[in-house]
């Protein structure tokens, strides 16, 4: 198994930085999605329009770079020992943490299918900021390694 994970690793991390650029945009795309969605009535023709276009966001681009963003980071992870390093550490916390965040984009984009609107534009446009400082955190942890 380490000798396919040595001999793929520059495909294997390729992958992983296009999954992981596919996952930021579904996740800088989604809660502008929600400022918009709120915005109209409920049970309206450009509502339905809303909960369509979230849930192909969600089961096209999201959901599924996840899924590869984890796979192929764990693999890479291993391959090259960095489960005892403690980089990889915070790494892995920011990267649970923003999968979190994922988790909560889509418990939020359900609640809006069902009427409810919880947050305000203003609390779902800073949300919008949650991405962008992790990836700016992962992305030091990465390649200055600090610790």
């Amino acid at each position: 198994m380490n000798e396919i994970l040595s001999m793929l690793y520059l495909w294997l991390k390729s992958a992983h930085l296009i999954f992981v650029i596919f996952w930021m945009a579904g996740l800088f795309m989604m809660p502008r999605f929600f400022v918009y969605h709120q915005e109209t009535a409920i049970g309206s023709e450009e509502d339905g329009k809303w909960i369509e276009r979230e849930g192909k966001l969600r089961k096209i681009i999201l959901n599924p770079s996840l899924i590869i963003v984890w796979v192929i980071g764990l693999a890479l992870a291993y391959n090259i020992g960095a489960f005892s390093q403690g980089w990889f550490h915070a790494k892995l916390l920011m990267v649970l943490a923003l999968s979190g965040y994922h988790g909560w984009m889509i418990s939020y984009g359900k609640k809006l299918a069902r009427g409810e609107r919880r947050m305000s534009d203003k609390a779902l446009r800073l949300a919008n900021e949650v991405p962008g400082i992790a990836a700016a955190i992962i992305i030091i942890l990465v390649i200055i390694k600090p610790f």
